[in-house]
């Protein structure tokens, strides 16, 4: 947990056993201001530099980020608590970001023509704008980074980055890792800053765009806040992704990706399994085997191999996800298992699954940021879907089919969310779009698509002579 000591200064903890991590001064306002100045002055050479060049040192990022790993790993683990075999995964998926944004910006970026009707040609081109301004989590302390950092330097423009204060070490790092590689200054910029700083830097003439991956709440500020400005917003926001088990499922597949889709980083994810809706065929052979898996999860220490589920990030984030489960269960929801706060050391909550939920319990309605499960019978597949949709949410979601051809039927033409998942839980990659609908925000990232977030999309017509 993050806790101010004195107005200018904050400490980092280790939620595995609540020791303190380190100590960090906030930056001055005039310090901020001439990381700003001097953000801006790096982009107006670097805007015009040629995707070969930015993309060798691009790439470099991503053999530097190899060469870091075990050290950004264990910092990692240290300040957020993921399991360390995850936070070296997080590390491989981020080179796979600079290889991916490396050697397909050329491409997504290109120039491209149009014949128009009077004659004339049409030239459509993809400027960089400037400094885009990130405020990032702390759930992935490395990849959410990376995500929006490499894509947005790989376009042309520098970078500002806001990291969320407990992984502020990792942030740190990462700046060092851009550095060893040979970005040049000011290109990529850590920041630690507080609320009211941030605020600021918003509104600061040349700040060009802001993205945001955090809560619907925080999404509706900042997105105020940029759009006050006439400022371009990406907003990648919370869910309560929903899961069907459909009449034909693979039981025991539905079950092992399931499992693994709620308790992946802890279950802090954003794109985490949350409501698993079994239809009323499948449902209690899929309640027994997942309840008897989830129950069988080892909680402990998230260095140890043999560990299936860390602490969570902070105390706070604990007693909140505990509070939405009791919430939930004074409202008709049962515990299957788990829901107990445990003792000791640590932020640790076990896993666990409630049953009987429905509208009106945070478990239904809400994202729970953690290991609980949330159980839901449906009548047949159409009220599986039914109950999917019934989100203010529409990040992600799942379907468990054995008809492939039939799911990705239901994915495309009926299920209100920015990516499904057939057969398996979810991930990023950096070939797929990321991002959502509804409260699950706005504008996409990876895929080529992020690459074009935060340009200007020149039109240039040439009269016919």
């Amino acid at each position: 947990m993050n806790t101010e000591t004195k107005k200018d200064t904050f400490t980092t903890t280790n939620p595995a056993d609540g020791s303190t991590l380190a100590t960090y001064n906030y930056m001055s306002d005039e310090t901020v201001d001439k990381k700003i100045e001097a953000s801006h002055e790096a982009f107006l050479d670097w805007r015009h530099r040629s995707f070969e060049d930015r993309g060798k040192i691009i790439q470099s990022i991503g053999e530097e980020l190899q060469h870091y790993k075990t050290e950004l790993a264990e910092l990692m683990t240290d300040e957020m608590g993921k399991l360390l075999s995850q936070s070296k995964q997080e590390i491989d998926i981020c080179t796979a970001v600079c290889d991916f944004a490396a050697t397909q910006a050329e491409t997504e970026l290109k120039t491209e023509y149009r014949e128009l009707a009077n004659g004339a040609k049409g030239r459509i081109s993809y400027a960089p704008i400037g400094i885009i301004y990130g405020i990032q989590p702390w759930n992935y302390p490395s990849y959410q980074v990376i995500r929006y950092a490499i894509t947005n330097l790989m376009a042309g423009n520098s970078v500002l980055l806001k990291h969320a204060s407990n992984v502020t070490g990792t942030a740190k790092l990462l700046e060092s890792v851009f550095k060893a590689a040979g970005l040049p200054d000011g290109l990529f910029t850590v920041l630690v800053i507080n609320h009211e700083q941030s605020d600021a830097i918003i509104k600061h003439k040349l700040v060009r765009g802001v993205t945001l991956t955090g809560s619907p709440e925080a999404g509706k500020i900042i997105g105020e806040k940029a759009g006050s400005q006439l400022k371009k917003s990406v907003l990648e926001l919370g869910s309560n992704d929903a899961y069907l088990i459909l009449e034909d499922a693979d039981i025991e597949l539905a079950v092992k990706e399931s499992v693994k889709g709620r308790i992946y980083n802890n279950g802090e994810t954003c794109i985490a399994a949350k409501r698993f809706i079994a239809v009323d065929a499948v449902y209690d052979a899929f309640k027994e085997a997942f309840v008897k898996a989830m129950s069988e999860l080892k909680t402990g220490n998230p260095k140890a191999e043999d560990t299936d589920l860390g602490p969570m990030a902070r105390a706070d984030l604990r007693e909140k996800l505990h509070e939405q489960l009791t919430e939930s269960v004074s409202k008709g929801a049962t515990i299957l298992c788990g829901g107990e706060l445990m003792t000791g050391d640590g932020y640790y909550y076990p896993a666990t699954v409630l049953e009987h939920v429905k509208q009106g319990q945070p478990a239904y309605d809400d994202e729970l940021f953690g290991p609980i499960a949330s159980l839901i019978r449906a009548k047949d597949d159409e009220d599986a879907m039914r109950i999917a949709n019934d989100s203010r949410f529409g990040l992600g979601g799942g379907i468990f089919s054995k008809n492939v051809d039939r799911a990705v039927n239901l994915a495309e033409k009926y299920f209100d969310t920015g990516m499904i998942f057939i057969n398996s839980f979810g991930l990023a990659d950096p070939q797929m779009p990321f991002g959502g609908v509804k409260d699950s925000g706005f504008g996409r990232e990876h895929g080529g698509f992020g690459l074009k977030e935060f340009v200007n999309i020149k039109a240039v017509t040439i009269a016919k002579n």
